[in-house]
């Protein structure tokens, strides 16, 4: 099965603390124990100077073991929890999914595959 990239970057408003974040991510990284088919979740504060990130803060990737893991995640009910705590932090939000392909990325060589 093709692994799935579920990836997302977030905006949040100015009066959230630092403390408010560093709690509401905690919790965001329990869904890996929480919820079956997560196999990596990881977060970070932006910190390029390019100039591209349209005011996001912070963005986070997960990788789920299928597609099918991925819909289970969408409808769980500890993914739901965590939805409802973010948007009330959040001003803007951008969540994309893909399906891993190895053909279109970058081997232990460093060639391309397509």
């Amino acid at each position: 099965m093709a692994k799935v990239r579920h990836l997302g970057f977030f905006k949040f408003k100015p009066e959230v603390t630092q403390e408010t974040l560093d709690e509401s991510f905690e919790s965001f990284l329990k869904m890996q124990e929480d919820i079956p088919g997560v196999i990596r979740i990881e977060y970070g504060e932006h910190n390029s100077d390019e100039g591209l990130d349209d005011g996001f803060t912070h963005s986070f990737l997960m990788t789920f073991e299928s597609k099918e893991a991925r819909d289970t995640y969408l409808t769980h009910p500890k993914h739901l929890e965590r939805v409802e705590i973010f948007q009330a932090l959040l001003e803007r939000v951008i969540v994309m999914d893909f399906t891993v392909d190895p053909k279109k990325s970058i081997g232990e060589t460093g060639h391309v595959h397509f």
